[in-house]
Formats: C-alpha cells, structure tokens, sequence
C-alpha cells in the first residue's frame, strides 16, 4: 500500500451514554445513512472542534458565508462585490442564485484566520438588506494554487 493511500491509525475510547441519549444516538445515525456510530460520532466531534477553534480566533480556517438578501436594496450587490474585492486575501469564490420574491441567495468560499473571517461576515450580515446569513467554518485550508513569481525583468 503507497503512501497515499494508507489510513491513519486509530484510537479507541468508550463513552457511556443514558438510554435516551444512546437511542436518540442509533436513530440519528439511521436517519442520516452513517455507516456506524464511529463515523456519526466522528462528525460531530469535527464540527465541534472547528467551532472551538473558531472560537479561539487564531487559526486559519476553510469555510462558507452563507447569505440570503433583498435584490431590490439599492446598491446592495455593488457593496458586497466591493467587500468581497477588500478582501480579496479571503475570499476564494462566491455563488449567487437569484430566487422568488426578489431575494438573492449568495455562497461565499472563504479562507483565513477564523478572527478575520468571522469579521467578514459579520460586516457582510449587518448590510442593510441582508435578510439572514451564517458563517460555517471547518478546520482544514485549500492548497495554494500558484506561487507568485515576480513578473520578467523584475
């Protein structure tokens, strides 16, 4: 087996659980197709320690601005282009579908210190015309694509 492709080793604990919790437990894990309780166990130790990594504010994260906005505020789109350009260190990318009743729903894929991201979309969420948003950060980073390299002649 290669490198690649070898799995990192595990450790085992044991966790006592009361009936209802341990049933609430199986059923979740049914519900939502895990294959274990391991595996759904896993998932939600992962979400928690982003958060508290979030939380934390110094580690550099991965994650989404979720945002669901009022189309029709005057100047609203130009001022969360322009945020998104201030930013331009953090924001990767960004989605945006248009939906019924004038609204707007934007995705944008973010990267950064957890402190500065939260800060991002803090100031994104507060616009006025902005209905709802969320920030979902995950502990992991996107590779850099390309290394910049001076331009000949430099």
């Amino acid at each position: 087996m290669n490198e690649k492709n070898k799995k990192p080793p595990v450790n085992r604990i044991s966790i006592s659980l009361p009936d209802e919790l341990h049933a609430d437990l199986d059923a979740m894990v049914a519900e939502r197709g895990f294959d274990s309780r391991s595996q759904a166990i896993n998932d939600m130790l992962r979400q928690h320690l982003a958060e508290h990594k979030r939380e934390k504010g110094n580690e550099v994260m991965v994650g989404t601005i979720t945002i669901l906005y009022n189309n029709g505020t005057r100047n609203l789109q130009k001022t969360i282009a322009d945020l998104q350009y201030q930013y331009l260190d953090e924001v990767i990318s960004s989605l945006h579908v248009h939906l019924a009743d004038n609204q707007t729903m934007e995705v944008i894929l973010v990267q950064g210190p957890a402190q500065t991201v939260q800060a991002i979309a803090d100031e994104i969420i507060a616009l006025r015309g902005v209905i709802t948003g969320k920030l979902q950060l995950m502990g992991a980073i996107i590779p850099p694509l390309h290394q910049r390299t001076p331009a000949r002649g430099q």
